[in-house]
Formats: C-alpha cells, sequence, structure tokens
C-alpha cells in the first residue's frame, strides 16, 4: 500500500499519491488508469469490481444460481368446454350406395325407401309414434355387431316426424342412455295435394293446462309450407305472435301459457306451391284441476251396517282430463279371500265456464255383510304425478 508522510500539504499529498499510484501499476493496466483518471476529473465514481479482461477471455460471468423452470399458465375453461361434446353416430344411405350424416331435416318423397344406421352394438331407436301403434310392417330395425340399423320403405306422409338413435351403456342390469353417442333427423316425406301431416280422425280434443303449454299438432309435410290458425266461431285468424302463441313445424302452434279464452273450435290452414290445405278441428277445453297426484275422496254407503245387508265404498278422484287413474282397494276380507266386486268408471264433466275436468271413479260391493267385513276400506289412486290413499272404517251392528 502507498502511504504519504503527514507533514506533506494536501494538495500535494493528493498529486504524489496519484504519481506513485501510477508507478505501481504495470503496461498493461494503462487502459484502465485512463478511464480511471478521465472519470475522477469528470467527478464520476468509476464503478465497483470492475476490472480489465485479457483479449479472448471469457466475457460470461458464471454463476451458481438455479434457472426456475417456467411453468405456463393454464386458462381456465368453462365447465362446458371441459364436457365431453355430443359426437352424432347416425348415418344415412344415400341412392349412389354411400353413407352420410343426415342434415337436421331431411325431405323425401312419399314412397322412398329410408336406411338409418348408427355406430356402436347397443343401439336403440326412436321414430314417429304413427308406426309404433299399429306395428307397421313397413319399419325394420336390427342390430348388428359395429351399428344398429333402421329401414323403412313405402314411406307415406303420415311418417313425417323425428328419427333417432342413441348407444345403450349397461353396468350389470342396469342401463343408461349415453348421451355423448346420439344422433337424429326429422324427415319430411311430402306428397303432391298433402300439406298437413294426416291425422287418425277428423276431430280432436287439445286440453288446456294452466301450468303446461299446450300444442294443436297441426304438422306439415313440407317445410317450406306457410301455415295458419282460424278460429271457427267467431271466424277468425289468431296470431301466433310469439308470445302467447307460437309456431313449430315439428310440432304445430303452440299455446306458451294456456288459459280460459283460448278454448274453442281451431283448424289450421297451409299454402304451399299455389295450393291450400284445410286441417281437421281440434276442440280446446280448459282444465280447471291443476296437475298433481290425484285429488280422492272415499266415502261408504253406510258405515254400520247389519249382518246379510249390502255395502258400498266408493272411491272419487277429480283431474285432468287426459291423464288416466288407476285404483287399489285393500278391505277387511281380503286375506280370507272374501268375494268382492270391483268397478272403475271415468268421465268428462263439464263445471261452467267451459272448464272440463275428469271425474274417475271405483267401487267396491261386498254382498251379505258379515263380521269378517268390519274394519277399514282403504283406496288408494295413483297417476303419473303420484299417488293418494284415503280410508274409511266400516262397522258390524
Amino acid at each position: 500500500m502507498v502511504t504519504v508522510p503527514w507533514f506533506f500539504p494536501l494538495e500535494g499529498r493528493k498529486h504524489l499519491t496519484y504519481f506513485l499510484f501510477f508507478r505501481s501499476l504495470q503496461l498493461r493496466d494503462f487502459k484502465v488508469l485512463k478511464r480511471f483518471w478521465s472519470l475522477r476529473v469528470a467527478g464520476q465514481h468509476p464503478p465497483k469490481n470492475k476490472r480489465p479482461k485479457e483479449q479472448g477471455e471469457n466475457r460470461i460471468k458464471p454463476t451458481n444460481k438455479k434457472a426456475k423452470p417456467k411453468i405456463p399458465k393454464i386458462k381456465d375453461r368453462d365447465t362446458a368446454d371441459s364436457a365431453p361434446k355430443s359426437q352424432s353416430i347416425m348415418m344415412q344411405a344415400m341412392d349412389n350406395g354411400r353413407f352420410q350424416k343426415p342434415a337436421a331435416t331431411v325431405s323425401l318423397m312419399a314412397g322412398q325407401s329410408v336406411e338409418l344406421r348408427c355406430k356402436g352394438s347397443k343401439v336403440e331407436w326412436s321414430y314417429p309414434a304413427y308406426l309404433d301403434t299399429f306395428k307397421d310392417s313397413r319399419l325394420t330395425v336390427k342390430q348388428n355387431e359395429r351399428y344398429g340399423q333402421l329401414t323403412l320403405v313405402n314411406s307415406t306422409t303420415a311418417d313425417t316426424g323425428e328419427f333417432s338413435c342413441w348407444e345403450r351403456l349397461c353396468n350389470g342390469y342396469i342401463c343408461r342412455r349415453d348421451e355423448a353417442r346420439t344422433g337424429s333427423t326429422y324427415i319430411f316425406f311430402t306428397e303432391k295435394g298433402e300439406l298437413f301431416v294426416p291425422s287418425p280422425s277428423y276431430f280432436d280434443v287439445v286440453y288446456l293446462n294452466p301450468d303446461r303449454q299446450a300444442v294443436v299438432p297441426c304438422r306439415v309435410t313440407a317445410p317450406s309450407a306457410k301455415v295458419t290458425l282460424h278460429r271457427e266461431f267467431p271466424a277468425k285468424e289468431i296470431p301466433a305472435n310469439g308470445t302467447d302463441i307460437v309456431y313449430d313445424m315439428k310440432r304445430g302452434f303452440v299455446y306458451l301459457q294456456p288459459h280460459s279464452d283460448h278454448q274453442g273450435v281451431v283448424y289450421c290452414k297451409a299454402e304451399a306451391g299455389g295450393k291450400s290445405q284445410i286441417s281437421v278441428k281440434y276442440q280446446l277445453l280448459y282444465v280447471e284441476v291443476p296437475s298433481g297426484p290425484p285429488s280422492t275422496t272415499i266415502l261408504a254407503s253406510s258405515n254400520k251396517v247389519r249382518g246379510g245387508d249390502d255395502i258400498s265404498v266408493l272411491c272419487t278422484v277429480l283431474g285432468e282430463p287426459d291423464v288416466e287413474v288407476e285404483f287399489r282397494w285393500i278391505f277387511p276380507g281380503q286375506k280370507d279371500e272374501r268375494p268382492v266386486t270391483i268397478q272403475d268408471t271415468w268421465r268428462l264433466i263439464h263445471r261452467g265456464l267451459g272448464h272440463t275436468t275428469r271425474i274417475s271413479q271405483s267401487v267396491i260391493t261386498v254382498e251379505d255383510f258379515e263380521t269378517i267385513d268390519a274394519g277399514y276400506y282403504i283406496c288408494t289412486a295413483q297417476n303419473l304425478r303420484g299417488q293418494t290413499t284415503v280410508a274409511t272404517t266400516v262397522e258390524f251392528s
């Protein structure tokens, strides 16, 4: 280390220090010294821990720091995107012998044959109820090793409707529909002069329920047909405004929120290719009773019966006109196989203001009353929406 005596003047000590410092440097460091001196004159401080590099010396400093691996950010996806997408498994046989996926709607001339195939070892089908109701021999459904096959020959306008398939997944005896492997197409079978899908009757009844949609089934055989809805009396067109009533060519006119003002006789009119046609008539009946389990009551002809007399117990249900009701009875003499008579009936009744209700009844009759016939008579009424159980007591007097 270079030292300077303390008795040197301050300015002289500074210059002497520089001089001695220069003498101590080697020739190779003069370039660095020049840089050092220029920074001093300018009043700047030289960078710390800097040294000159030899020619060819590696200028990249080695480091012991470990670089952290960059983890790519994964964007959150919607649940719907992560769920498996449904793929169509349906194919349609074409005239040239090839197969292609059918469009959402297909138009064919009546009389043409249709062959649909769906991939899968266990395929189930759905098709217009008209074909299933009459067990039509024109329809053939087969299951092959790798696909299911549906064939319809000599088609008619009445066959117009939805044809769909899906693969069935089974785990032991429990099977379910595979929603990821389905296929469907709606086929119009057109015929000259037939604009509406034929109806089995000339007059049909449509029930208007306040808590669900009602459909006037004016389905057409040509997707290009213009269809309007009309009231018979007073005669006028009923607009399908999209709020109360909408038209769906696959279903007909849909009443979104039915009410009592909609009841009456209506019909549909279709126009296509310069021709028009009138549909069958539909009687719209408003239903007073809301949907749900049966509203049930029970009544005995007498609650105290003498020996040898006859006794009848009546079970009554008021419900929707188009909902069937089933009855079951439990009675005291059942264990002893006591002979009884059970009779079920139903009919439609009008309860004012055009409201229509279905009354279903079941009556159990016991002749020559005995002690074993005394006790509880239990009636259970059941429909598609639930069941109701009521009971009454009959005593021996």
